[in-house]
């Protein structure tokens, strides 16, 4: 078993900060919202992006999966009542010259090796796509 930790300090009614080890991010938890921080949904996208990116990097080279980029975009739709993620939606692209079934191969992974792929997954409508670049 793995902890983790992170904590949140009100700055005040436009934002807070959260630290966990050295780092900090500026929350938005204004209730208007505000263009220059991530809201809570949006952090929770930008966790499954992280998710699937560190699952790359874990994964491709046990897998020997040659790649020189990458790119994760995320999507969530939110019903208002109660208000929760309904469908959340992703697309990697993978700037690779490996085939289609080494990409399926790296797909699979990510998908089963993932923290919080695999702790979204249950609860909501999960999707997405693994691609080369064009």
């Amino acid at each position: 078993m793995r902890d983790y930790q992170v904590i949140l300090e009100r700055l005040d009614a436009h934002g807070s900060v959260l630290s966990c080890k050295d780092a900090e991010l500026i929350i938005d938890t204004d209730l208007k919202g505000r263009s220059d921080a991530l809201n809570p949904a949006e952090l929770l996208l930008a966790a499954l992006a992280g998710c699937i990116a560190k699952g790359i990097e874990r994964v491709a080279p046990l897998l020997q999966f040659r790649f020189s980029g990458l790119e994760v975009r995320v999507s969530g739709v939110r019903q208002e009542s109660p208000p929760k993620l309904v469908a959340i939606a992703y697309e990697v692209v993978v700037d690779t010259d490996e085939t289609d079934r080494r990409l399926e191969l790296l797909h699979e992974n990510v998908k089963k090796f993932g923290t919080v792929y695999n702790t979204l997954a249950p609860g909501t409508e999960l999707s997405g796509v693994l691609r080369r670049k064009a």
